[in-house]
């Protein structure tokens, strides 16, 4: 997609700010607490238990989040999720300066930081599609810039920075990521409104959940799409609880290098999300969602076996790509196609799948390299990101997307295709 009739409003501007500072802060954890966590303990499983703990959100409070976020204001709901991460952040790094930093504090900050995460996330994916009057080529615009943004910095800047943090002090990168929390709820305050969620009446939040979740189930798109994340999450976690000791003992990589390692696959992100468009031109959405599939877990295969740490750099960076078009492709096809009335509770039941799997990844990444060996749980991801490639290809396939689009065009013509999704024969 190379083109777009329309442009991207100023609103839009100040939300990608606030992502973007955020996801450097993100990044920063995103090296600095695998490493706390290892400085404290060598047992998988315990590690399994503080990669498992943020996901845990999705599993109890997923659905009703949503329903929640479709009743709620949705930039306050942002500002006040970040603005409250901010604060918890100042609990564990006050714990690492008096050295009481253990496990299970690491796994509570973890769960409450996902928590706010759950909130923030399906709040931010509802909202854009009311800022961009959910013009399916601005959303995809839209999602490769944000997405292009966060990975550079959670992915790119991030990690080394963590790392580098990290050796100053324990308590550096936490409170670098609390300060980042505290900036995007400020941006994210200053946004522009969007008219609120409907009201439905004398509907209970069990009842609005309930709706949402069978939309999703019932639409072999968009559970295509959600089945892809979470199969998808139980591999990669698998993969995220081990990669340190991976790193450390079969690669040889210190704390820097391992900052470096995450750094390649950020690289590779940052190329996908680039490409996905020209991806989705070429091959059509639902043929481009399946090659990159195919891609991750040839990806994640190669990295099971790599001799040194160049060739999992390569393999990492090669993941990284598919993944960084896969979540360009895949969001910004469910914006367009979801009433905005239940845009909440759709994400949120998608995102519900793939976090409640993640979990199960970590404890199964966890156990295998106790078991086994630290490779295995790698060869086992890539072999479930390949079993799901072929599952879910029929699922999201170009026909069933061209469908969608057609439907959810202004009054559903069925010879009409939005911009930016272009038929494939």
């Amino acid at each position: 997609m190379t083109s777009f009739a329309g442009t991207l409003p100023s609103g839009f501007g100040r939300l990608w700010t606030a992502q973007t500072v955020s996801s450097l802060g993100d990044g920063v954890s995103h090296a600095a607490l695998p490493l706390l966590a290892l400085a404290l303990t060598r047992d998988p499983m315990a590690l399994a238990v503080v990669t498992a703990a943020g996901t845990l959100p999705w599993l109890l409070f997923g659905v009703l989040g949503g329903a929640l976020v479709d009743r709620w204001d949705r930039r306050r709901t942002m500002w006040v999720a970040d603005a409250l991460r901010a604060v918890l952040l100042a609990i564990p790094a006050a714990a690492a300066v008096f050295d009481v930093l253990s496990i299970p504090l690491l796994a509570a900050v973890a769960f409450l930081l996902g928590l706010g995460g759950l909130f923030f996330d399906t709040a931010a994916t509802a909202y854009l599609p009311d800022l961009l009057g959910r013009d399916p080529a601005l959303l995809e615009r839209a999602n490769s810039r944000l997405r292009g943004a966060q990975t550079a910095a959670s992915g790119f800047a991030g990690p080394p920075a963590g790392s580098a943090l990290l050796a100053i002090g324990r308590a550096v990168p936490l409170v670098a990521d609390a300060v980042s929390f505290a900036v995007s709820a400020l941006l994210v305050r200053s946004l522009p409104a969007v008219p609120r969620p409907v009201p439905q009446a004398r509907e209970s939040l069990l009842r609005q959940a309930r709706a949402g979740a069978s939309y999703v189930f019932r639409n072999q798109l968009l559970l295509g799409l959600a089945l892809r994340p979470a199969v998808g999450n139980i591999a990669f976690l698998a993969v995220e609880t081990v990669l340190a000791l991976f790193a450390h003992d079969r690669l040889g990589i210190d704390t820097f290098g391992f900052g470096l390692l995450l750094t390649a696959e950020a690289t590779g992100g940052l190329l996908g999300a680039a490409i996905a468009s020209s991806i989705g031109r070429r091959l059509g959405t639902g043929a481009a969602l399946t090659c990159t599939a195919a891609v991750e877990g040839l990806a994640i295969l190669g990295l099971a076996v790599a001799p040194n740490p160049y060739v999992a750099g390569l393999a990492l960076a090669v993941c990284g790509a598919g993944m960084g078009a896969t979540m360009v492709l895949g969001p910004s096809l469910r914006q367009a196609i979801v009433p905005a009335h239940l845009m909440g509770r759709v994400a949120s039941t998608s995102r519900m799948l793939a976090m409640c799997a993640a979990p199960f990844g970590a404890f199964l990444g966890g156990w295998l390299a106790t078991a086994y060996d630290v490779r295995t749980p790698l060869y086992a991801a890539a072999g479930l990101l390949l079993t799901m490639t072929v599952v879910t290809a029929t699922m999201t396939s170009n026909r069933r997307v061209e469908a969608a689009l057609r439907a959810a065009a202004p009054g559903g013509e069925p010879g009409h295709e939005p911009v930016g999704f272009i038929r494939h024969s």
